[in-house]
Parts: C-alpha cells; sequence; structure tokens
C-alpha cells in the first residue's frame, strides 16, 4: 500500500487544490490496513477530525481504487517527534473515527481563509455578519432557517465557512454539515441510483447543523425539491439549525416550488448588499497584508487603494482580483505601485466596471 499512497497524494492534490492538501493532506502518514481498516497517523487530534469531516469520503474513495477491501478510514495521534519506522509504537487513538461510504456523511471541504477574522463588516453585511455570528454560537437561536443572500461576490459563502469553522471550535459535538446544493442534488441522485434511499434520508436527518449552500441550483429539479422538503421538515421538527444561501430572495427563485418558498421564508431572511465605497476601502486595506508576505519589497500608497475602491464596484471578487493582478505586475515588471500603474495593469477591469 505505500507504494501506492504516493499516487494517491497526488490525485487528492489535484482534486482539492494545492492549500487544501498542504494543509491538511501531506502531513498524513500512511500507517498501516488491517481488516478493511486503513489507519493514518496524524500529528494532532484536531487534524485528524478535520480531515475525517472534509476529506474522509474522498481519501476512502482513492484509496478503494488500489485495494479492494478497505471499507473505513481512521486518524491517530503519535508522537511528532518520532522517527518513520516500519512498525511505529502503538498510536493513541482519537474519539472520533471515520468513515466508511455507508455510514459516514462528509460534507465540502472549507476554506480555511473564510472565517470571521478575515470578513470585512460594514454596513451594507452587518446584520448578515451578525446573525451567522449568533448562529455560529451553538446555541438556541429565535430564527430557522437562517436564509442569506445577495450577488456574486458579497460574501454569502465567505460567512457560510465561517459558521462552520467557528461551530467547530465553540460546540464540537455537534454534527455540522456544509455542502452545495449540487452536492446535495449529487448525493440524492447516486441514492437512487444505487437503492440506498433510506440510508440518505437517515444520514441527513442525523445532523445538528444543516448548512446548503447555492440554493438556488435545485430549483425545477422535482425529486431533488422533493427530498430537500422533507429533509427541511425533518430537521426543523427535530430543532436543528439549517442554515441557507442563494443568489437572491427566496421568492425570487425561479422554478422553486411554493412549499419551499415559503419554508425558507418563515426564519430570518437577510440580504447581502452590494458594496460601499468604504467597506470596498477596508476590504482593500486588509488584503494589502496579504500580499505583503508576498512581495515585502512592495509598498502600495492609500491613493491608489481609494481609486480602486471608487471605480471597482462590481464584486468583491473582481476587487480582490484586481489587487493581486496588480501586485503581481508590479512585481514582474521591477516598477513602484502608483496611481498611472494601476490604470495601465488594470484597463480592462476598469472600462467594465464604467459600462455596469
Amino acid at each position: 500500500m505505500k507504494d501506492h499512497w504516493g499516487a494517491i497524494q497526488a490525485n487528492l492534490k489535484n482534486t482539492i487544490g494545492q492549500n487544501n492538501y498542504s494543509n491538511w493532506i501531506e502531513p498524513l502518514d500512511f500507517h498501516s490496513i488491517d481488516d478493511g481498516v486503513a489507519t493514518f497517523s496524524v500529528p494532532t487530534n484536531f487534524m485528524g477530525n478535520y480531515v475525517s469531516q472534509n476529506f474522509g469520503e474522498l481519501l476512502l474513495y482513492q484509496l478503494s481504487t488500489v485495494v479492494d477491501d478497505v471499507r473505513r478510514v481512521k486518524f491517530q495521534v503519535t508522537n511528532a517527534a518520532a522517527p518513520k519506522i516500519a512498525k511505529p509504537t502503538e498510536p493513541k487513538p482519537i474519539a472520533v473515527e471515520t468513515a466508511s461510504k455507508e455510514d459516514q456523511l462528509v460534507g465540502a471541504p472549507l476554506d480555511a481563509r473564510f472565517t470571521f477574522d478575515t470578513f470585512i463588516v460594514g454596513k451594507p453585511n452587518e446584520l448578515a455578519h451578525a446573525a451567522a455570528r449568533r448562529v455560529a454560537e451553538g446555541g438556541v437561536v429565535t430564527f430557522n432557517p437562517l436564509f442569506l443572500y445577495g450577488g456574486v461576490g458579497l460574501g454569502k459563502t465567505h460567512l457560510m465557512h465561517a459558521i462552520a469553522h467557528e461551530l467547530q471550535i465553540r460546540r464540537p459535538d455537534l454534527n455540522v454539515l456544509y455542502l452545495s446544493a449540487e452536492q446535495f442534488m449529487y448525493r440524492f441522485v447516486q441514492a437512487l441510483r444505487d437503492r440506498k434511499m433510506m440510508d440518505f434520508k437517515q444520514l441527513f436527518r442525523s445532523v445538528d447543523v444543516l448548512m446548503v449552500d447555492d440554493v438556488q441550483f435545485i430549483a425545477g429539479k422535482d425529486s431533488t425539491q422533493e427530498e430537500f422538503f422533507h429533509t427541511f421538515n425533518a430537521l426543523v421538527d427535530q430543532g436543528k439549525q439549517i442554515i441557507i444561501s442563494a443568489d437572491r430572495a427566496p421568492g425570487e427563485i425561479k422554478d422553486l416550488e411554493d412549499r419551499i418558498k415559503s419554508r425558507l421564508q418563515c426564519g430570518l431572511v437577510v440580504d447581502l448588499h452590494p458594496t460601499d465605497y468604504e467597506l470596498r476601502l477596508g476590504i482593500l486595506q486588509s488584503k494589502v497584508e496579504t500580499q505583503k508576505f508576498q512581495y515585502p519589497d512592495l509598498k502600495i500608497d492609500n491613493n491608489v487603494l481609494e481609486f480602486l475602491a471608487l471605480r471597482i464596484s462590481t464584486n468583491v471578487r473582481v476587487l480582490e482580483g484586481a489587487l493581486t493582478r496588480l501586485f503581481a505586475f508590479a512585481s514582474l515588471v521591477g516598477r513602484p505601485i502608483t496611481l498611472e500603474l494601476a490604470q495601465d495593469c488594470l484597463a480592462d477591469v476598469l472600462r467594465a466596471s464604467e459600462r455596469k
């Protein structure tokens, strides 16, 4: 198996990206496969639990492509300073094991960058931020579901990931599941195909906090909407928290069933408004600190940031991308970041913003 582990690692890197791979997969040390259980050594309990929840199912799938009888993956903490030898000392087990294909529900990977600490709060998003913070405390809230909506690049997914991160820290006892509406639909279709609908229902109804991103993607898909409706009702009846995001308000999602619209509107519906100048400037100032780690020799005057915040008002992703491009361009051509350089480097982005 150790001969195959390098190829599996390469496949995982291509699937989840370099950043997630470096943080969560590369530190894993393959230990053994015994009676269908693949064991990996990890440096900390937290890492084992995180990999279990976010990458356990994917890791199990990759292992099953080279080992026929692997059914479960588990993680064990070993002394980080101990040398790697053929038969390591008995590791200390983690309390939570993952994950078999049959009995574990694994959500989408969380982006480590998307936390409350990195979310810039301003007037357009302060209510959404406050509501997300309240839900992330893990206690009883008076609104269920929490429905976040807004255009592209306004922070919906950032807040969803931040809630999941915070709940993992504050309430590790809760079963928190974050996934996109497309992933919900894929799992539903897979359960139908494999004739495992009862397993699907039981797994989704066992979560304590269900988070579904971009729910507009199930609109027009009747069977998926039917199952989502029943899952929603079952969790609310049990007092479990549901958090939903979409690109528009529930009543404006075309081809979404009326009964689902009604359920989504019965909680707290919060609009993330388009960013204003002050919020965009705050975001840029925050992102400059990140860029300084990559380009320590480059400086950027505040008047350049003010210019970008004023001219690029489409969405935050475009704004952040413009700043990244500006630093990279200045580094490559060996020029200081000035207003003139920004106008030359970002001419196409500025023209697009003017047209909009």
